[in-house]
């Protein structure tokens, strides 16, 4: 489950976010917060996952309470303006949702804060199954991470395989290669991503995962021979 927090001095941005997060069920609404003090003050008291942070408010503007923080959580930037982006980029902010944005958008901003690594309880620095939703057949689905053996391109569409089916995802197989945690998933192709802990064997350029098989693109025979180097 993943606590959120809205920071935003118009209420009609809240209840929009507070309805669009009302669909994802790993999403938990903490606290309304309506300008950076009373974020200052629920910060002082308490934690939160993942904050949706709008950057025009009166008094302190959202990157500059952002500033004060000394453990932020995750940041997903809400805001009418565009020109504040390579701020937020240099602040590590996770997105940046221009409004208005539609439920889709918001999706994929939440994935991104989803999918990132973070270490386990016992600190060993090995990553925690992740859940997150894709959209496939006009329908929204939760997938684990863990459950992923490998995506491949299909046009302008993806097929994520899992163990006995697949997925016609909307995303492009670049955007699962950015978002997905280096360490588990590796791209070996042009059209390809795999789960690097679902490989059986590498016969030459050729990956095998289970009844499957998967090309080795040239440009990346490097990062696959690492593998067992």
């Amino acid at each position: 489950m993943i606590d959120y927090l809205i920071v935003d001095d118009e209420p009609l941005a809240h209840d929009l976010l507070e309805d669009y997060c009302s669909l994802l069920p790993h999403l938990r609404l903490k606290k309304h917060c309506y300008n950076a003090m009373e974020a200052i003050d629920f910060f002082s008291k308490d934690t939160v996952d993942l904050m949706f942070l709008d950057l025009n408010m009166p008094k302190l503007t959202g990157f500059d309470f952002l500033k004060t923080l000394r453990q932020p959580p995750q940041v997903i930037v809400t805001t009418a303006y565009s020109e504040h982006a390579l701020q937020g980029f240099e602040l590590d902010v996770v997105d940046y949702l221009l409004k208005p944005f539609g439920f889709d958008r918001l999706v994929q901003a939440v994935n991104k804060a989803t999918i990132r690594t973070a270490p386990n309880a016992t600190g060993s620095g090995e990553t925690v199954e992740q859940r997150f939703f894709i959209k496939g057949d006009k329908t929204y689905h939760q997938v684990n991470t863990a459950d992923i053996r490998y995506i491949e391109a299909f046009g302008n569409y993806t097929k994520m395989f899992f163990a006995d089916d697949f997925l016609l995802c909307h995303e492009s197989i670049s955007a699962y290669a950015d978002i997905l945690p280096k360490d588990q998933f590796m791209r070996v192709h042009k059209s390809f991503v795999v789960a690097v802990a679902k490989i059986d064997r590498i016969q030459g350029n050729v990956l095998v995962l289970g009844e499957s098989k998967v090309p080795v693109g040239q440009t990346y025979r490097r990062e696959v021979s690492a593998l067992y180097q």
